[in-house]
């Protein structure tokens, strides 16, 4: 491995990630999605919100 240099090739780079140790190469647990969204219903409280809009 060369750090004087960027590899030119894909070989050179391949040759270049074959040094790095194994314990920096190790995958770690990414980050936990965030739950899926709720369905969206229209329930009584939304619906009054908009009474009489049809108006205006």
């Amino acid at each position: 491995m060369s750090t004087v240099t960027e590899p030119e090739t894909i070989a050179e780079l391949i040759d270049d990630c074959a040094d790095i140790p194994a314990e920096l190469r190790a995958a770690h647990a990414s980050t936990p999605r965030p739950p899926a969204p709720r369905d969206w219903a229209v329930d009584d409280a939304c619906h009054a919100q908009v009474v009489g809009l049809e108006d205006y």
